[in-house]
C-alpha cells in the first residue's frame, strides 16, 4: 500500500511537472482504436504520445499483442520509458548536447557527454492533449498535439506538433508526425520507439526473427560514445549487411552498441529524397507473422533491446534482453553536427512531415540451402514466398 501511494504521488507530481499549472485539467490514460472486424486494434497513450499495443491475428488466427509496453500510465511514468513513445524534439544523440544554427550556439541539458532522446525531459515525458479520438469506423484514429516551447531542454523556438494513428484496411498502422515551427530556426527529428516482438510481447527474445533492411549504407560510430563519425559506410561486407532476409540471431554477436553485443546502428535507407518507400521487411517464423515498414525518412535506426534486463511489462510479462526490436525511423543522428547529414533545421513556418505505415500480415518464408552472400559463414538464406 505505501508502495501505491508512493507512486500516486509521484504521477500527480510528475505530471504537474509535465505540463506546468493546467496539467491537473488534462486527463490522462488509454485510448483504443479497434477495425470493424475486431481482429485488429491499438492502445495509445498521451502520456509521452506511446503506442501501449498492437493486437494482430498469427497465421492461425489467433490474436496476439505484438508491442512492448506497460498496463498503467503510472508505471510509463514511474520507468520514464521510452517504450513505444513519439521521442524529440530530436530523437536519437546529439554530441555533447550542443549545435550551431546561423552563428549561435546553443547547449542543451545534457545527459553525461550526449543528449539523447531530446533530453531529460523529451517529448516522452510529457502530457499531449488529445485533439480528436474515432474509436471505431474505416479508419478510426487518434490525433495527439504538444506545445514545445522556446527553451524548452535548451532548444530555440516554439514548436506546435501533432502524431496522428490511424487504422486502415486490412492491418495497417499509419502513424503521421507533423511540427511547425513558429518563431525561431529549430532542429525537429522525431521517431516513433515502439519495440516490436512479433510472436507476442514477452514471448521470449527476437533472435529467431528475420529481417531485411532496403539500405545499402550505414552511419558509423563511435563505440563509446554512440555518435556517428561523419563517414555515410557501404554495409557490403560487414555483419550490417541486412539487404538479404536474415535471422537476426546470425548477427546479434558480430555486432555492438556501447559495449554490449546487438544492433544500435542508424541505415541510410535507399531512395532518400525520393519520398514514401519500403524501409523493412520483418517476420517471425513461429507465428507466421510478418510487419513491413514504410516512410519517408533519410534513415532508421535499428535497435534489438540490447539493455533489456527481465523487465516486468504488460499482464506480468517479462521482458528479457533482445526481447523487441525498433526500427526508428527518422533523419540522422547528430546531423546537427554534421553538414554532409541530411538537414534537420526546421525554419520558422516551416513544417517537418514524418509519415510511418507499418503492415502487419501473414506471409511465408523459404529457407535456401545456400549460404547469404555476404560470404559471412554460417549464415542461411532466406526469400520472401
Amino acid at each position: 500500500m505505501a508502495r501505491a501511494a508512493v507512486l500516486c504521488v509521484s504521477l500527480v507530481l510528475c505530471l504537474a511537472l509535465a505540463s506546468g499549472a493546467d496539467a491537473a485539467k488534462k486527463k490522462v490514460g488509454f485510448y483504443e482504436l479497434k477495425n470493424k472486424k475486431g481482429d485488429f486494434s491499438i492502445k495509445v497513450t498521451n502520456w509521452g504520445a506511446a503506442l501501449v499495443s498492437v493486437i494482430v491475428p498469427d497465421s492461425k488466427g489467433n490474436l496476439g499483442d505484438v508491442v512492448l509496453g506497460y498496463d498503467t500510465v503510472a508505471e510509463y511514468v514511474e520507468k520514464g520509458s521510452v517504450s513505444g513513445a513519439v521521442v524529440g524534439r530530436v530523437a536519437n544523440r546529439i554530441a555533447n548536447g550542443r549545435f550551431v544554427i546561423d552563428g549561435k550556439t546553443y547547449r542543451l541539458n545534457k545527459d553525461g557527454s550526449t543528449v539523447l532522446h531530446g533530453g531529460h525531459r523529451g517529448f516522452h515525458k510529457v502530457i499531449w492533449t488529445v485533439k480528436e479520438h474515432v474509436p471505431g469506423g474505416d479508419s478510426p484514429y487518434v490525433t495527439l498535439y504538444y506545445h514545445s516551447f522556446n527553451g524548452e531542454q535548451g532548444f530555440p523556438g516554439d514548436l506546435d506538433v501533432y502524431v496522428t494513428y490511424e487504422l486502415s484496411s486490412p492491418y495497417d498502422l499509419r502513424i503521421r508526425m507533423n511540427a511547425t515551427a513558429l518563431n525561431r530556426a529549430t532542429p525537429v527529428n522525431l521517431a516513433s520507439h515502439a519495440y516490436w516482438n512479433l510472436a507476442g510481447a514477452g514471448s521470449g527474445d527476437v533472435l529467431r526473427h528475420v529481417i531485411q533492411l532496403f539500405a545499402s549504407r550505414y552511419t558509423p560510430v563511435n563505440q563509446s560514445t554512440m555518435i556517428p563519425t561523419g563517414e555515410i559506410a557501404p554495409v557490403s561486407g560487414t555483419p550490417y549487411d541486412l539487404r538479404s532476409p536474415t535471422p537476426l540471431g546470425s548477427r546479434i554477436k558480430l555486432v555492438s552498441g556501447a559495449g554490449m553485443a546487438g544492433f544500435d546502428i542508424n541505415y541510410a535507407v535507399d531512395g532518400a529524397g525520393k519520398g514514401f518507400r519500403r524501409v523493412a521487411l520483418v517476420r517471425d517464423p513461429a507465428s507466421g507473422r510478418k510487419m513491413e515498414v514504410w516512410a519517408d525518412q533519410p534513415g532508421v535506426q535499428l535497435y534489438t533491446s540490447n539493455w533489456l534486463n527481465n523487465e516486468k511489462g504488460k499482464g506480468g510479462k517479462v521482458y528479457v534482453q533482445y526481447g523487441a526490436l525498433c526500427l526508428e525511423t527518422q533523419g540522422y543522428p547528430d546531423a546537427v553536427n554534421h553538414p554532409n547529414f541530411p538537414s534537420v533545421i526546421l525554419r520558422p513556418g516551416q513544417v517537418y512531415k514524418h509519415n510511418m505505415l507499418v503492415r502487419c500480415d501473414i506471409a511465408l518464408l523459404r529457407q535456401r540451402k545456400r549460404k547469404a552472400a555476404s560470404g559471412i559463414a554460417g549464415f542461411d538464406s532466406y526469400v520472401w514466398a
